[in-house]
């Protein structure tokens, strides 16, 4: 019988399996030391790794309605909304309603996000080719064939369970 207190914890092996198997916590991991590593690199720039991707998502002659730029990024829009407004006040971008959805907003990146991401992409692919130097030939490709087929995946899995949970 446990110790008043104590709680029973998992077998070790579990705990194992788990870290060596699971594939949401190796992206996980794998995404966080990217983003550390973007996020140096981005350093002079005053960008991080996020606002890098979001500054390139806004590179288009059409500013995008927010919830299509929150799928495309893979980010809930109130998560958008809060990484936007920190760019809009640097002057970055802008907000504009959008003129079909009068209650939606569109972002558009302004002449100074330009002139910035114009530094910051050259450092980015500085840091890339470097770290993508040091995989071995084609991992590089083959990685971003499997996350996509992973992310393929995990979304007919999303449609999977919301529908046995019957949502």
């Amino acid at each position: 019988m446990a110790k008043k207190g104590t709680v029973k914890l998992l077998p070790r092996e579990t705990v194992l399996h788990v870290r060596d198997t699971c594939l949401c916590l190796a992206a996980q991991r794998a995404a966080r030391r990217l983003a550390r590593h973007f996020d140096q690199a981005l350093k002079p720039t005053g960008l991080t790794n996020g606002q890098f991707s979001l500054l390139m998502a806004l590179n288009q002659p059409d500013p995008p309605p927010m919830g299509q730029l929150a799928e495309f990024l893979a980010m809930e829009p109130s998560t958008l909304s809060a990484a936007a407004k920190v760019l809009e006040r640097r002057g970055l971008i802008t907000m504009e309603r959008d003129p079909i959805d009068g209650r939606s907003k569109r972002l558009r990146i302004s002449s100074s996000g330009v002139a910035l991401m114009r530094e910051a992409v050259g450092i980015w692919r500085q840091s890339h080719a470097l770290l993508e130097a040091q995989l071995p030939p084609g991992a590089g490709q083959a990685l971003r064939e499997g996350l996509a087929e992973l992310t393929t995946a995990a979304l007919s899995g999303e449609t999977v369970a919301s529908h046995s949970s019957g949502s």
